[in-house]
């Protein structure tokens, strides 16, 4: 029963990326307009019959849109994303370029938020109800509500304008010929202010998770009987309360990971950090779809992943799961 519940689920995720896959294929087919201007990313009237022939032949659609779709599954199967006509470069080549970047900031942000939000959460769930508990769910409802763009934009100009703190943008100074420890501190001392933007932005969501999963646990019979036992407080808190509402938590957190993505475009602009939100950005405004097709495919893909990834965690973490 459960290894059919397991094969159900997968299929579940093949299917929905197969979905995703078609969808990125069809709409700019589907688009109002030249599609080879969609695909190409070039203006089409500035280009002699014979190179817009040329691109058209490269792209793909001189042939059927069932011929298309086959080799654009296969081009996929093979790693290959496209071609910027507008870089003159594989699209694959300037995604992984960017994704370090881009993990950086997402990974550094994912575990601050993770270590702040839980700690925070399972402080504020003790102290339920007291001036500290009320006063840390009203910081962290306020912080939810804060605008990305706004708050890296005030970062900016506080910390880096006003202060000199940290740099102002980008990802390491550039025309510069650092090496070892001082080149880890520079790249370290340009991301402290997008990650922690992004962090900011991030331990609301944990924090709430944790004061909530903690609070349901704390009104459980086993808690009552622990205590009935002479358990001291502090291993209440640690041994069956914290460890028992940890698996919402780690879900929340793995789901966290694949929207982290989608996360940093905001973020990536205000600082010019050159990550895969930026590449989107630049794609956007240089209109280069081909470019635009394959981040988001990448954005889609992060984000079957982390619930792949919540869907192994839950079972791990709380037996109780794998009995259902």
């Amino acid at each position: 029963m459960r290894t059919e519940r397991r094969s159900s689920r997968v299929l579940q995720y093949v299917l929905v990326l197969l979905i995703a896959i078609t969808l990125n294929f069809m709409l700019p087919r589907m688009m109002p307009g030249n599609p080879l201007a969609l695909l190409a990313g070039a203006d089409v009237g500035l280009l002699s019959p014979e190179q817009r022939a040329e691109v058209a032949a490269r792209a793909g659609l001189d042939r059927s849109i069932v011929d298309q779709y086959t080799a654009y599954l296969g081009d996929l199967a093979s790693g290959d994303l496209g071609f910027s006509y507008r870089q003159k470069r594989p699209i694959v080549d300037m995604i992984l370029e960017r994704l370090p970047w881009t993990f950086l900031l997402a990974g550094s942000a994912l575990l601050f938020s993770a270590v702040v939000g839980v700690a925070l959460g399972a402080f504020s769930a003790w102290r339920r109800g007291r001036p500290a508990d009320l006063t840390l769910l009203g910081v962290m409802i306020a912080l939810d509500s804060l605008p990305s763009f706004w708050l890296g934009m005030l970062f900016v100009s506080f910390f880096a304008v006003q202060l000199g703190f940290f740099p102002s943008g980008g990802a390491i100074t550039a025309a510069s010929s650092l090496e070892g420890v001082d080149l880890v501190l520079n790249i370290a001392s340009h991301a402290v202010l997008p990650v922690l933007t992004l962090s900011l932005l991030s331990v609301p969501g944990v924090y709430l998770t944790m004061r909530y999963a903690m609070l349901s646990v704390l009104g459980e019979d086993f808690i009552r009987t622990a205590r009935a036992k002479g358990v001291s407080e502090r291993g209440v808190l640690f041994r069956h309360v914290a460890r028992n509402a940890l698996a919402p938590v780690a879900t929340v957190l793995a789901l966290r990971l694949g929207l982290a993505f989608g996360g940093t475009v905001v973020v990536e602009t205000v600082f010019s950090y050159p990550g895969l939100g930026r590449l989107i950005f630049e794609a956007v405004s240089g209109r280069d779809y081909p470019v635009m097709q394959a981040t988001f495919l990448v954005f889609t893909v992060a984000v079957l992943l982390s619930n792949l990834l919540a869907d192994v965690l839950y079972p791990l973490i709380d037996p109780r799961a794998r009995a259902t």
